[in-house]
């Protein structure tokens, strides 16, 4: 499991068709002690995340097979939000 944290939203003026009423979200990979790790992406997320929230992510075919409409373009798309998560030094 990854996980990140939603810094914002993306708007988008055109997007594909399936994408229609799925939010794009930028959002900081981290390392199991809650440090930033890497560069910020961005997910495509059917489960109302915001900014500030951890979440956990996917990429490849099944960021596709995440969203409501299977097959459609994306890359990363977030699976879950996460209420509690336990590194291996600090709560995060």
């Amino acid at each position: 499991m990854q996980l990140a944290r939603v810094l914002g939203t993306v708007v988008a003026t055109v997007k594909d068709p399936n994408l229609t009423g799925i939010r794009l979200l930028v959002i900081q990979p981290q390392d199991h002690d809650g440090q930033p790790d890497g560069d910020p992406v961005i997910a495509a997320d059917a489960l109302q995340a915001g900014p500030g929230d951890l979440i956990s992510w996917v990429t490849g075919r099944e960021a596709a097979l995440a969203l409501p409409k299977s097959y459609t373009p994306v890359d990363v798309a977030v699976v879950s939000i996460v209420d509690h998560a336990y590194g291996d030094r600090r709560y995060l």
